[in-house]
């Protein structure tokens, strides 16, 4: 009989460079460290707006801003020690859908209360909250400590 391997088990974490999401890396990477998951760390980025369609170069460009972003949050919440593999993803599009639709087959999906956006003084940010109402696994919304 065929041995079929048993599914890669990971958690997402939205990271979008504030004290809020590198916070929410550390509990991702500690939690996977407790349960020998991987961290998908996600970050998304979004075209600005403009007339007509900018050129595929500035489509590229803007990816690798957002990539360059995510390795800093990532070098700078997790310096150089990585107890557990930390994936990378760079994706097109809006924050909270991104991570929604990523969340399909994760066991869990990490978020800091808030963002970069917003309102100083909220305790839940748009994206944190329709990830608590959309997302098909658990969800942890880690406040940052300076909060």
């Amino acid at each position: 009989m065929d041995r079929v391997a048993p599914p890669t088990h990971w958690i997402i974490v939205g990271v979008d460079g504030s004290p809020s999401s590198e916070q929410a890396l550390r509990w991702a990477v500690a939690q996977a460290g407790l349960t020998g998951h991987t961290v998908d760390a996600v970050i998304r980025w979004l075209l600005p707006p403009m007339y007509g369609r900018a050129p595929m170069s500035v489509d590229r460009e803007l990816g690798h801003v957002a990539e360059k972003v995510l390795d800093q949050a990532i070098a700078h919440a997790l310096g150089d020690v990585r107890p557990v593999e930390v994936r990378r993803t760079a994706v097109l599009g809006n924050a909270a859908e991104v991570l929604v639709e990523h969340s399909q087959g994760a066991e869990l999906l990490v978020v800091g209360s808030r963002g970069h956006g917003g309102f100083a003084g909220a305790l839940l940010g748009s994206v944190s909250h329709y990830c608590a109402q959309h997302a098909s696994c658990p969800v942890v919304v880690v406040r940052d400590n300076a909060e």
